[in-house]
């Protein structure tokens, strides 16, 4: 095995799902630290054997209970703050499924799984005050926005 002499971060993966139409996007509620109790994308880390993509079906699936969707890339982001747990670099995913024909529960690192109005995650809401943007872990309100950009 080669060793390297520059520091490797980790890589992730992110998912954003959302609804025809783009009106939801599907968001679990973590489990664990970091972001404990906070509303975050599906994701995680990616396995030493397995491809961006199966990976993200993976986490998609442990998370959230859906599968046999189809990802399209929304791009990378690596700002060397964005996780507290050291340097970890995402590869962002998005699918559009029908609500309707999903079947989703909470699994492994969620304690919730749950949709919301894409409209809170645009610069500017045009929601009803009363209605609350969920407080996201990591840099997830900028990758919502990028995938909701890229879908539309």
């Amino acid at each position: 095995m080669f060793c390297y002499d520059y520091p490797r971060p980790a890589v992730t993966v992110d998912i954003v799902v959302c609804t025809d139409g783009l009106l939801d996007v599907l968001l679990i509620q973590r489990k664990h630290a970091p972001f404990e109790g906070c509303w975050a994308l599906p994701g995680g880390f990616i396995g030493m054997e397995e491809t961006l993509e199966a990976a993200a079906l993976r986490e998609l699936e442990e998370e959230t209970g859906v599968s046999n969707v189809t990802l399209t890339e929304v791009g990378v982001f690596g700002a060397p703050s964005r996780d507290p747990r050291g340097r970890v670099i995402t590869v962002a995913y998005a699918a559009v499924v029908e609500r309707s024909a999903l079947k989703i529960k909470a699994g492994s690192d969620a304690s919730a799984v749950a949709w919301f109005s894409t409209a809170l995650f645009e610069e500017t809401c045009k929601l009803k005050p009363a209605v609350k943007r969920p407080k996201l872990a990591f840099d997830h309100n900028e990758i919502i926005r990028k995938a909701l950009e890229k879908l539309k």
